[in-house]
Parts: structure tokens; sequence; C-alpha cells
């Protein structure tokens, strides 16, 4: 199955709580590049990019660890683009 690029934006209490740092350790270990960073809207967005079944994987991971902060998620799936060659914090 070809790969995919997930866009999931998180409301709530997501900023100035260490959601970004918690995203990266949570998908530590995970074939999925991408970035997770914060917008001045005061919403956390992640972008993801791999296999179908790791990108699920990381989402479910980062909805598990961060579920006390996250009001709202919003994701939008598509073909990856290859753009990224890891997975980080983007400022």
């Amino acid at each position: 199955m070809p790969a995919e690029r997930r866009t999931i934006l998180y409301s709530g209490m997501v900023q100035g709580v260490g959601f970004r740092w918690s995203t990266v350790n949570a998908l530590r270990n995970l074939p999925v590049t991408g970035y997770v960073r914060n917008l001045p809207d005061g919403r956390v967005e992640l972008v993801l990019e791999g296999e179908p079944e790791a990108a699920e994987e990381a989402a479910g991971r980062v909805r598990t660890a961060l579920r006390r902060y996250i009001r709202d998620e919003r994701q939008e799936v598509g073909a990856a683009s290859g753009e990224f060659r890891e997975f980080g914090i983007r400022r």
C-alpha cells in the first residue's frame, strides 16, 4: 500500500504543556516522518507521512498520550509527498 500523509490539527489546552516534545517521544521508533508545530491560533499541527498502518499507530499514540489536553482533533489524509527525512519539531 502506498505511503500516506496525515495532517492532524489539535485544539484544546495543547500549547504550553509539552505537547510537541511528548509527541516526539510517543512516535519514537515508528517509521514515520514529518513534524509537529504550534500554530498562531493556539492549535497544534501534526503532519505524518508513512505507511497507513504506521500513520494510524502514530495518530493513536498521540491521542492516547495527550488526550487530557485535546478537546478536538481534525484529520485529513492524502498521498505522501516524500519531502521529509525524519520526524521532529518545527518552529
